[in-house]
């Protein structure tokens, strides 16, 4: 048997046609390369979605502006103190379930109810670190829909607590997040329900990325945008809207040094395994599946990347508690430790931290303050 392979090019979608004869007296089974024809249209509609981004950023924000809360964009006097820098704060820590998280979720669900309506009777699952579970048990909750979590083994006490005291049914799986996303992976495929990625996937990031257009809409002439990044799919949707209207815009990925995945991989050109520390920002923590489509995304419109230790991001979490009395979590306070560590490249520009979410333990906060007495 013979394998024949072309690959054509038609606008922006590469079709490739696979082709398999035998070999019969020398010339070709026609009925057989009729059957064979093979166009991977999937492949090339994700393709498509990736490269114009920025317009599904700004369609999801049209789906899902009424299910969500456009949160406030603060100046912070605090922050804005040296070289007439001003400095902004993206509060999606005061957003619906306590983090930017239920924007991609809502997309997810309403995107899947208007084009496949049967796949919301059979029910979801997810894997989450906490913060996507409780969105996307929201999101479930507001639209119908069954739902079940899986969530590794050291998950935050406090966010497993809430999930449980909403009614969740959450599995605990595995060591590090991509265990329990592969976990729930085939525990849809098994059972005919909908797995919705945490990141790696282009509806969850173009609902993501809708804080981009906000911060956009309410400050257009913005220099530079700090985005916290764990899988890449919060700030691959909002640096794709942001450089669709303004490519000046300045992105900056900012991660834990104990966790940082995405920047080793985004140096390296492809996705690299690295096992992940402890970090006060459990929220970003973790592995990044292979093939994510969030890699070519952040490799494409990320501009740089900052690493912070954990006392940066520690006394990150109390500087926004005790000069705007607002509780952050940790992966909040690696985009305000990136800043507090960088002051100086940023002068004289317009900065906006976002603030990506608010769940944090109690346990946790009380020793970031014990640690910060006088």
């Amino acid at each position: 048997m013979k394998f024949v392979a072309s690959r054509f090019l038609c606008g922006s979608y590469s079709l490739r046609i696979a082709v398999h004869s035998y070999l019969v007296v020398g010339f070709w089974d026609v009925h057989l390369v009729a059957v064979t024809l093979r166009i991977d249209t999937r492949r090339y509609s994700m393709e498509h979605a990736t490269q114009n981004l920025g317009e599904e950023v700004a369609r999801a924000y049209e789906r899902i502006r009424t299910r969500i809360w456009k949160t406030p964009l603060m100046f912070s006097s605090y922050l804005s103190v040296e070289d007439s820098t001003q400095v902004y704060l993206k509060l999606d820590s005061e957003q619906i379930t306590g983090s930017f998280k239920v924007r991609g979720a809502f997309n997810k669900i309403l995107t899947l109810k208007k084009t496949s309506p049967e796949v919301l009777t059979r029910g979801f699952t997810t894997a989450s670190t906490g913060n996507h579970g409780l969105a996307c048990l929201y999101a479930c909750g507001s639209c119908g829909c069954a739902l079940e979590i899986f969530c590794r083994e050291g998950v935050c006490p406090s966010k497993l607590a809430a999930l449980q005291s909403l009614g969740a049914t959450v599995t605990l799986y595995g060591q590090d997040c991509v265990d329990a996303e592969i976990r729930a992976r085939h525990t849809a495929e098994s059972t005919g329900r909908t797995y919705i990625s945490p990141y790696n996937d282009v509806d969850v990031m173009a609902g993501n990325g809708t804080v981009g257009y906000e911060i956009y809409e309410d400050l257009p002439e913005v220099d530079y945008v700090l985005v916290a990044v764990g899988g890449g799919g919060f700030i691959g949707g909002a640096a794709a809207y942001l450089k669709h209207r303004n490519p000046n815009i300045q992105v900056i990925g900012c991660q834990p040094r104990n966790s940082k995945v995405m920047y080793e991989s985004v140096k390296a050109g492809h996705i690299v395994h690295e096992p992940s520390l402890d970090t006060l920002s459990d929220g970003t923590s973790g592995d990044v599946e292979d093939k994510a489509v969030t890699f070519p995304v952040c490799a494409r419109y990320v501009d740089d990347w900052i690493l912070v230790g954990e006392q940066e991001i520690s006394d990150a979490v109390y500087h926004i508690l005790n000069t705007h009395h607002k509780i952050i979590e940790g992966s909040a306070g690696v985009t305000v430790a990136a800043y507090l560590a960088n002051k100086d490249r940023f002068k004289g520009s317009k900065v906006v931290l976002v603030l990506c979410g608010a769940n944090i333990a109690t346990d946790t906060l009380r020793n970031i303050l014990d640690q910060h007495k006088t």
